[in-house]
């Protein structure tokens, strides 16, 4: 359940798992087996209330015979455990999100630190998420993720590299890199940002075609990357980067420590130095005091800015965080999600206007499947699964993983159409 971070948690367990001699499965719809673990997600209301039916879905299928054995890991185990066993006690056991050797050694296998870069991908063979921290130092005012990850511990460059060999040799040819905070790597193991190092050390791996970047911070951005993004080819012209808001009494209360004029000099520079780059974002609306005023200003930033991509949140009240205990959550659920709404109307208008833009261009796109009377792409300023598509005809038969070059003949609002050049 949950993020890309908890996926590729889950990939290491199941690798474990199958070396321990288990025959292992990701997601499947069958019930009957002799163990199933549910990996957690307790980001916000919503993603937790999915992990709970989750764990009662199949609490239900222990119930009925269908499964031996059901554990839970990851976020909302390591906030809730105890609350957890108090009110579903048919779980046979909780673990917390590092508890990676308890895991295996339940099963009776043996835990092999030395093979955990060695993951089973579950996503498209050709396409794979790299972690390359765990943790978060910054002190957003509505975030509970730090007290479920600690603080940021990043990997080493050598054993990102390693990685990256291991899933190149797999057949990955697009590499994410992810974290909860990529503008902090290499601060607390070398004492300084290296995240620029490491995309250049990544970059140099056979195999690997694209590198894209997932989650940077506006505060201290590491600015050595732009000229890496601008003359490396094998590194995507794309940069995600929640914003949460632009209103600066919102920001204040947020704990963001970064003001709209420094977010506006932040992503002039970025698209100065970087010609061409998609900049994909997340604005957070109905904060705690957010006036109408705040959010007339964020809908107007985001028709002035004409983001690539975005998404957007309704503010969701997260137990133990600052903004829950000392702000008074003042919007009602449905004015909070009117919010999201408008926001997400007016980047659709933005989205499509964009997209009118590119027809008659030519992109590089890689293939991720065929669906239809269509293969369906990406090209390198979309990232699987929240991004759009290119829909491509073409009387050539196309792999997965294939990159190849698209003339775009029409556009939707999100998606594109294609032809095979």
């Amino acid at each position: 359940m949950g993020c890309s971070k908890n996926l590729v948690d889950s990939e290491v367990l199941l690798s474990q798992l199958e070396k321990g001699k288990f025959e292992v499965m990701h997601d499947s719809n069958e019930t009957d087996f002799d163990a199933v673990f549910i990996n957690t997600c307790g980001f916000i209301h919503d993603a937790k209330q999915e992990s709970i039916d989750m764990i009662l879905d199949y609490a239900e299928a222990k119930k009925r015979g269908k499964i031996d054995k059901l554990y839970v890991m990851g976020c909302l185990s390591e906030r809730y455990q105890h609350e957890l066993e108090d009110e579903l006690p048919e779980v046979d056991r909780y673990f917390g999100k590092f508890d990676m050797k308890a895991m295996v050694e339940e099963l009776k296998v043996t835990y092999h630190p030395e093979y955990i870069y060695e993951r089973k991908i579950t996503t498209p063979s050709h396409f794979a998420y790299l972690k390359i921290s765990e943790g978060c130092n910054r002190s957003c005012s509505f975030c509970a993720i730090p007290k479920m990850t600690g603080r940021h511990k990043s990997r080493t460059i050598e054993s990102l590299v390693m990685e990256a060999r291991y899933l190149a040799k797999k057949g990955v040819k697009e590499v994410l890199l992810i974290a909860q905070d990529l503008s902090y790597y290499g601060i607390d193991i070398y004492g300084k940002n290296r995240l620029a190092e490491l995309i250049e050390k990544i970059s140099e791996v056979d195999g690997i075609e694209w590198i894209r970047l997932h989650y940077l911070y506006p505060t201290k951005f590491p600015m050595d990357i732009l000229p890496v993004m601008r003359e490396n080819p094998k590194v995507c012209k794309y940069l995600d980067m929640p914003l949460q808001h632009i209103a600066n009494p919102v920001l204040k209360n947020m704990l963001r420590h970064v003001t709209r004029e420094e977010t506006e000099a932040l992503l002039a520079k970025i698209r100065e130095e970087v010609p061409g780059v998609v900049i994909r974002t997340t604005m957070l609306v109905g904060f705690p005091g957010e006036t109408e005023e705040d959010f007339e200003e964020l809908k107007e930033f985001i028709e002035e800015q004409k983001f690539g991509r975005l998404g957007v949140f309704p503010y969701s009240e997260e137990d133990g965080t600052y903004a829950a205990e000392k702000y008074k959550d003042r919007l009602d659920q449905e004015t909070k999600q009117e919010r999201a709404d408008e926001i997400m109307e007016v980047q659709q208008y933005i989205s499509a206007e964009l997209n009118q833009q590119k027809i008659g261009k030519e992109f590089k796109v890689i293939i991720d499947r065929e669906e239809g009377d269509f293969f369906v792409g990406r090209t390198e300023f979309d990232s699987p699964e929240v991004d759009g598509e290119v829909l491509i005809t073409s009387e050539k038969s196309l792999k997965k993983g294939d990159f190849v070059t698209v003339k775009v003949t029409g556009a939707e609002d999100y998606d594109l159409y294609g032809e095979l050049i």
